[in-house]
């Protein structure tokens, strides 16, 4: 540098990159490109797998505390409590053992019947147990973390029950994980059966506030009564039928609407999910259709041909048929 001027360029550690706002401007763009690649192609699928494969271990090590902590307040609990529960049980256990003579008297006689009508035996519905790994931290969604993914056998659309009924669905699965989504998020739907009119409908997730479950597109004069317990109607080839999923808790016929606002309460709790069970979907075990044969093909082309000859010949001898044009335009 000459002696005597001004250098007025940074020293080396002064010295800086872009602006923070060139900066905001490029990290932002990337960030809506990677969310719009996402949603559109799926491209950040792998990663996640990878991901939630690999944080696995690391999440299970960091509920060891949770769970101790919760043995241990469940162990100090009081006798009086244990012992009014073990009465409880005992009530319980009476009932369930008159419920199970008449169960078993009545298996008997439902084989006895299906015999003398030749009909098929019921499809058997295979399960995997699970257990609950951790709420998903989104407010706007009802999904659960479980620890059975692929490597379990656990399907993509598999049915999620438990002692009480239908909790969802299984939405994505992972090698060793999998998402439940529950029937009270705002995407979920379920076929459903009302079992005192043996009315089929749709419920859906609640999508208003303080609704957890509705019963959509019912007429406003459909036959729904407060109280009314829905099942899964198992005709939608995923859900096996019979399963209990809500009750009926308020009808508001609208006199402005065609269809009634018909609010549902789950008939499994959400919220205090611990252990469940992931059924096959019941579409895997049903038979395939059978296609028709080609003999009964080429019979109904011959029988079509046939008939389009005999209706051409009717017109054209006077015989009855088809008017001619002649005779239409004269009509």
């Amino acid at each position: 540098m000459p002696l005597g001027s001004i250098d007025r360029t940074p020293p080396p550690f002064f010295r800086q990159g872009p602006s923070a706002l060139t900066k905001l401007a490029l990290f932002s763009a990337l960030a809506v490109f990677l969310m719009a690649a996402d949603s559109r192609w799926r491209v950040t699928l792998p990663l996640r797998a990878a991901l939630a494969t690999g944080l696995l271990p690391v999440q299970q090590a960091l509920q060891v505390p949770v769970d101790l902590l919760s043995n241990g307040q469940s162990y100090f609990q009081g006798v009086k409590e244990a012992q009014s529960a073990e009465m409880a049980a005992r009530i319980q256990l009476a009932r369930q053992s008159e419920r199970a003579a008449r169960m078993e008297q009545l298996v008997a006689e439902n084989a006895r019947l299906r015999a003398l009508l030749e009909l098929q035996p019921a499809l058997q519905v295979r399960s995997v147990s699970a257990e609950l790994l951790y709420e998903a931290g989104d407010p706007y969604s009802r999904k659960l973390f479980i620890n059975r993914g692929a490597g379990a056998g656990v399907l993509a659309g598999s049915p999620v029950v438990n002692e009480a009924g239908v909790l969802g669905q299984v939405t994505e699965v992972y090698p060793l994980s999998a998402v439940v989504t529950l029937l009270t998020d705002r995407e979920a739907a379920i076929p459903v059966l009302n079992t005192r009119t043996q009315q089929r409908g749709a419920a859906f997730g609640g999508a208003e506030a303080g609704a957890a479950m509705e019963l959509r597109f019912m007429a406003g004069n459909a036959d729904v009564q407060v109280d009314d317990v829905l099942t899964t109607s198992g005709v939608d080839g995923v859900y096996p039928p019979g399963l209990a999923v809500a009750r009926v808790t308020k009808v508001d016929r609208r006199s402005d609407a065609g269809f009634a606002r018909i609010l549902l309460a789950p008939a499994a709790s959400m919220d205090n999910v611990r252990h469940l069970l992931v059924l096959q979907p019941m579409g895997l075990q049903m038979p395939a259709r059978p296609e028709a044969p080609a003999t009964d093909k080429a019979t109904d082309k011959a029988t079509d041909k046939a008939a389009a000859k005999a209706g051409g010949r009717a017109s054209a001898t006077g015989l009855p048929g088809r008017p001619a044009k002649g005779e239409e335009l004269s009509r």
